[in-house]
């Protein structure tokens, strides 16, 4: 139980870590400028269905992607670690990223702005793929079921964290300004390259230990 507890836990806390819906409201904002607070609301609720749906369907899939490849675990979590520590310095980093993605995706008419940029690849992005996969390396042995189970959870309550970040992103915007904004996200990044240097850690613990390089 507690170890699904810690599962469930650092599964949360990374993927919101990694999503980090304060640096999303910028490119939300200028999405939804000119809509109505339902529409505004709608377009949240889409967007983190969408990305929800790709999280879930990556972790059963995925996996099974591994196994048929034979890929060892620890490197995804060596993999993982990277991408997150580097996710996490970038963070660090100051520049305007909102009108970068939605000039880029400016020439798409029929997309719906609901799953490109929001879902794909604001919230679905190289960094969840990394959290997701790290984390289903450290399920337990005999648990797998439940283990995909509780980082399923674990993601839908992210979501449902993001999305009211979402809906009401104008107050919280007013609230705590954009100098808030770029200060909560600096926190964030070194929160992020943390996770991602403890999986670095734990994955090299874990290879050394299967090529019995490093007795247990």
């Amino acid at each position: 139980m507690e170890q699904m507890l810690s599962l469930f836990v650092g599964t949360f806390t990374t993927l919101l870590a990694v999503v980090n819906p304060l640096e999303a409201l910028p490119v939300f904002l200028l999405l939804s400028q000119g809509k109505d607070v339902k529409a505004l609301r709608s377009l949240a609720f889409r967007s983190c269905l969408y990305a929800l749906i790709l999280i879930i369907s990556f972790l059963v899939f995925g996996t099974f992607v591994l196994k048929i490849f034979g890929v060892n675990l620890a490197m995804v979590r060596i993999v993982g670690g990277i991408i997150l520590m580097k996710i996490g310095f970038d963070l660090f980093m100051p520049g305007n990223q909102a009108e970068g993605i939605t000039n880029s995706t400016a020439g798409g008419g029929s997309t719906d702005p609901a799953f490109v940029p929001l879902a794909m690849p604001i919230m679905f992005g190289p960094g969840v793929l990394a959290t997701v996969l790290g984390m289903t390396s450290m399920k337990t042995i005999g648990k797998e079921l439940l283990s995909i189970c509780v980082i399923a959870i674990a993601a839908i309550a992210c979501m449902v964290v993001i999305f009211l970040t979402l809906a009401y992103a104008q107050k919280i915007v007013r609230r705590i300004g954009e100098k808030g904004i770029d200060a909560a996200t600096r926190l964030v990044g070194f929160f992020v390259a943390s996770m991602g240097m403890g999986l670095i850690f734990h994955g090299l613990i874990e290879f050394l230990q299967t090529y019995h390089i490093l007795v247990p």
